[in-house]
């Protein structure tokens, strides 16, 4: 079986750490370096996803991975072949964005080669490398994708031609021959210039290489982060209907992924809603698994949705969605998210210092989402971001929202054609709010300003409000507890905003409310 007879992954277990409980094979619900193998085990053998997203951006990853994946589970691995039934994917530093990253990058394309010598060995053969593809993340260009190939050429493959010494005695005498000869690049894109583009970037990328195929990652997480919920789903349909005109004026397939975590607001992808998500993302190939998705639900559920994923993916093709309409609803509603954001961020910080790590890793430099400066301020990851708003009863999928009132006709009849489950999300979302928190703000406003800031209580909270109002108004949908559960719920937020109003320690309640709502952010 050839590279380009390749099966194409539908879920790919992702190392992003949303989750709030211990993964079933350890006690401690944060991962290390160390457990991240055992980690990549259980994703296949016990919950069923065929590929794993190898994680060297921002964290230090374990060099032997391979070599440890198949003399642990030698069993397991003679059965399900890797590169062939299961898939081991990585994700590289960009050395245009993480600067600090740069000679990560260069040392994981370097592995490759060692790790495919390991995989030779355990299976007697070499029809088909175990490591071949790569994922760039802040993709802006073809070029880019370009620089990666060349890279792994002439950095990994081509030194092995050059002579050591007076004989004429090649490296690659010495040392054995590379496998693979060149590496195949995802790219990972995030930003809206870069999605409204993706066709061209595609079809440029195509024409120079020459691919029998083409992955494509959509991030949906980080654009929710920079622009809002709506528009970051608007944004990843228009991407697979990018990838699908791609594909059509190309003549090859293209493999579109989604990157979703559990929550709404960063892709809504678990396991009790997988039908809606498969029908909003019609045309995608492959969805990520994230760690909520796997260790909050009972491993049976979750590996029953996977087993349902993997049977339904992709569930017919994307669909058009219009450039035009897409960037003036975006122009409308991300200045009224992004002001929200800036008014908010020193309380985020604030309370994103309280939220328990999941997993070992760096600080995280690059885009607005990702570490983002805002003037002299600075955002947390996505994950983190996500749980300090939910852990005060103020979703992030609500803010910005009172920009829909801004929208023509037109404009509102898009978005709710094209955001298909936009009121059942907001409706799950408007169950997560609390008002008594918001009350608890504007009755101590003083002391709410003391520990968020000024411009929280003053600017955000009253645009938060307006939020909430427009959505009431134009989506008709009523915000608040409905079940004794939500109340449960709403109690622990409300406690964990108690403690933060009177300098207590807000994380035992902040946990258990992540707990209750199955994931942390």
């Amino acid at each position: 079986m050839s590279r380009d007879e390749r099966s194409v992954p539908r879920t790919m277990a992702s190392q992003h750490p949303d989750h709030v409980s211990p993964p079933p094979w350890s006690r401690e619900p944060m991962i290390s370096g160390v457990d991240e193998v055992v980690e990549v085990y259980w994703a296949y053998a016990e919950y069923g996803t065929d590929e794993v997203m190898w994680d060297a951006e921002g964290k230090d990853i374990d060099p032997n991975v391979v070599r440890k994946l198949l003399t642990s589970y030698p069993e397991f691995f003679k059965t399900k072949r890797l590169g062939r039934e299961v898939y081991l994917t990585f994700r590289l530093p960009n050395p245009s964005i993480e600067v600090v990253e740069r000679k990560v990058f260069l040392e994981t394309l370097q592995s490759i080669p060692r790790h495919n010598d390991v995989a030779k060995a355990f299976y007697g053969d070499s029809d088909r490398p175990a490591v071949f593809e790569v994922i760039l993340p802040f993709t802006t260009s073809h070029v880019e994708l370009l620089r990666v190939g060349e890279s792994y050429r002439k950095a990994v493959a081509a030194p092995l031609l050059e002579r050591i010494d007076f004989q004429g005695t090649r490296l690659v005498d010495w040392v054995g021959d590379i496998e693979p000869e060149f590496v195949d690049v995802i790219p990972l894109v995030e930003d809206i210039d870069t999605v409204t583009n993706l066709e061209r970037l595609l079809i440029k990328y195509a024409e120079l290489v020459g691919p029998r195929y083409i992955r494509t990652f959509i991030a949906r997480s980080d654009p929710a982060m920079n622009y809002g919920f709506v528009v970051a789903v608007l944004l990843a349909k228009y991407g697979l209907w990018a990838c699908r005109r791609a594909s059509e004026q190309l003549g090859i397939p293209i493999f579109p992924i989604i990157g979703a975590g559990a929550l709404p607001f960063r892709g809504h992808n678990s396991p009790d809603n997988v039908e809606s998500l498969v029908e909003e993302y019609r045309g995608v190939y492959t969805v990520t698994i994230q760690s909520a998705f796997r260790y909050d639900y009972p491993i049976d559920q979750a590996r029953s949705a996977i087993s349902k994923l993997k049977s339904v993916l992709p569930r017919g093709e994307a669909k058009e969605v219009n450039r035009d309409l897409l960037l003036e609803v975006a122009s409308k509603l991300v200045p009224a998210f992004q002001f929200s954001i800036e008014s908010a961020a020193r309380a985020i910080n604030m309370i994103a210092s309280h939220i328990p790590p999941r997993r070992a890793r760096r600080q995280h430099i690059g885009l607005f989402g990702y570490s983002r400066t805002v003037g002299s301020i600075r955002l947390p990851r996505a994950i983190p971001f996500t749980a300090s708003l939910y852990s005060i009863g103020m979703p992030p999928e609500l803010i910005g929202l009172r920009a829909i009132n801004s929208l023509s006709e037109e404009e509102f009849d898009f978005v709710l054609e094209t955001h298909l489950n936009l009121r059942r999300d907001l409706e799950a979302v408007g169950r997560r709010v609390s008002w008594e928190c918001i009350s608890l703000i504007n009755e101590n406003s003083e002391a709410a300003k003391a520990v968020f800031g000024p411009e929280f209580v003053d600017r955000f909270v009253p645009k938060y409000l307006e939020d909430l109002s427009i959505v009431e108004e134009q989506l008709g949908l009523k915000t608040g507890p409905r079940t004794v559960s939500d109340r449960m719920y709403l109690n622990s937020v409300e406690n964990v905003m108690i403690a933060l109003l009177t300098g207590h320690d807000p994380v035992q309640e902040l946990v258990r409310a992540a707990s209750l709502r199955r994931s942390l952010g």
